[in-house]
């Protein structure tokens, strides 16, 4: 005897029997058919629907387009869903909400809709913070603390502590071979600060930046009336050869973000001598230097010319973001300049984190906590790529074996939809256009990946991130599909 297709409000995968109208997309057809089948009663209210994996396979269309269809179902009101109860055909008693706009064409989608809170954060930009050192960062500022001269709880220099500028001043030359001294360093609060540092007077001619990198850094110097130009990127990172008349220009060396290619070598040698050429400055930001899983890490590019390059760290992805600590590593005629944006006195950084962060880093402490996160980064990089062969052989992991996130390649046309899943399922990542500046190519030579997931490994606690894994095979686009029919 035949199942009936409604036949229990509490069975998962219960059978259904629907037709797909032709013409119109087959999104369209099965969202039609779902709202046909409730207003006609045969989809009761609390029905429970059936896992849209299962109703994919049953269908014959891609996972993407079921996970479409419930998620503007929902947002129209025909259905709902809720953490742990699943899927269900909503009270119709109650009114439906306005459908919403639906989105046209295959363009970005900078703010998908969430059917529901994200379960699993797999955004980039996080250390995992349950792995914060908390024991060896306290017994650092007792000793801080108890070593600390009185002149220490008076006004701040704006330089920063001493103590820490020493201690910088060693750990980066031994760590990524930086040359300086610790009258060239100035602490300030993050990437972000030391940015508003250097530009907060604004002018100086346009700035080159590559085509792919964060929306906020790009907005900070807009604000201060700095343009910034695309440079293109490719899997030797930025395409120095193609800097103009630009007279300083924002790099990722180490590990581009987000495309995760590092900065070829040829092309290290090229920026400097066009810095050298032009009388210009290349700011390099090394987020994420230390961590490099399949050799030794690359040095600065600041080695290779202390005068031409000007340095950013932080111990936001090493340590934590909450600390608020971070350099300059400056070239002698930028000093007076930063010092003087800064004020007379420190008033960005705590001066005790400041004097917390040099005992550990002279007592070994950073050195042990950044080798067991490299080991740890490490193992979960290379999770994330066996789960991929295993689940998603298809899929691309991009970039080299470093830092905290990946890119994974998807099939063109299909970003839009594997984001609207992941939103759908309670899967918080990013979709690689929200990071390409404005006026890059999307499409053609140095355009970068042009439809890609950026998934940020770091960010679970081990505890939960094999499950984040799982959540994120569940949204990926199938093999075999190219272009908007991925979609549906």
């Amino acid at each position: 005897m035949a199942k009936s297709w409604v036949n229990s409000a509490e069975r998962i995968g219960a059978d259904l029997h629907l037709e797909l109208a032709g013409g119109g997309g087959r999104r369209a057809a099965l969202i039609d058919a779902l709202r046909e089948a409730v207003r006609g009663g045969r989809l009761a209210p609390g029905t429970r629907m059936p896992p849209y994996r299962s109703l994919a396979a049953d269908l014959g269309v891609a996972r993407n387009t079921v996970a479409d269809a419930y998620a503007e179902l929902v947002a129209e009101g025909w259905l709902t869903a809720r953490q742990g109860s699943g899927t269900r055909v909503a009270d119709r008693t109650r009114p439906l909400r306005a459908q919403p706009p639906r989105h046209a064409g295959n363009g970005p989608v900078t703010a998908p809709p969430r059917a529901r809170a994200p379960r699993h954060d797999l955004r980039q930009g996080t250390p995992d913070t349950s792995a914060f050192p908390r024991a060896e960062w306290l017994a650092s500022y007792r000793r801080a603390l108890r070593r600390a001269p009185d002149e220490v709880f008076g006004p701040g220099d704006p330089a920063g502590r001493v103590e820490l500028r020493e201690a910088l001043t060693e750990y980066l030359a031994r760590a990524r071979g930086v040359r300086t001294a610790p009258d060239r360093i100035v602490i300030c609060s993050g990437f972000a600060h030391g940015l508003r540092l250097l530009f907060g007077q604004g002018g100086g001619g346009p700035l080159a930046v590559e085509a792919y990198g964060l929306g906020f850094h790009r907005e900070l110097l807009r604000a201060a009336g700095v343009r910034t130009v695309p440079l293109p990127v490719d899997e030797h990172g930025a395409r120095v050869g193609e800097l103009a008349r630009e007279r300083a220009v924002l790099l990722t060396p180490a590990h581009q973000f987000p495309t995760g290619g590092p900065l070829h070598a040829e092309r290290r040698a090229a920026v400097i001598d066009w810095a050298r050429a032009r009388g210009g400055v290349v700011l390099e930001d090394d987020y994420d230097g230390e961590f490099r899983y399949d050799r030794k890490p690359v040095g600065a590019v600041q080695g290779l010319d202390p005068e031409r390059v000007i340095l950013l760290g932080s111990v936001s992805k090493s340590l934590s973001p909450a600390l608020r600590l971070g350099w300059l590593v400056l070239p002698e005629r930028y000093v007076e300049g930063v010092l003087a944006a800064k004020g007379e006195r420190e008033a960005w950084a705590s001066v005790l984190d400041q004097l917390s962060l040099a005992d550990f880093i002279t007592s070994g402490s950073y050195d042990r906590h950044v080798r067991r996160m490299r080991q740890r980064y490490r193992s979960r990089r290379d999770r994330l790529v066996a789960a991929l062969a295993a689940r998603a052989p298809h899929i691309e992991v991009t970039g080299v074996s470093a830092g905290l996130h990946a890119v994974l390649r998807l099939p063109p046309g299909t970003e839009r939809s594997a984001l609207k899943a992941a939103a759908w399922q309670g899967v918080a990542l990013d979709g690689l256009a929200a990071f390409r500046h404005p006026e890059a190519a999307a499409t053609g030579p140095g355009a970068g990946v042009q439809d890609g997931l950026v998934v940020g490994y770091a960010t679970p606690s081990e505890a939960k991130f094999g499950a984040a894994l799982e959540a994120l095979c569940e949204v990926l686009p199938p093999g075999g599909l190219r272009g908007s029919s991925a979609a549906g």
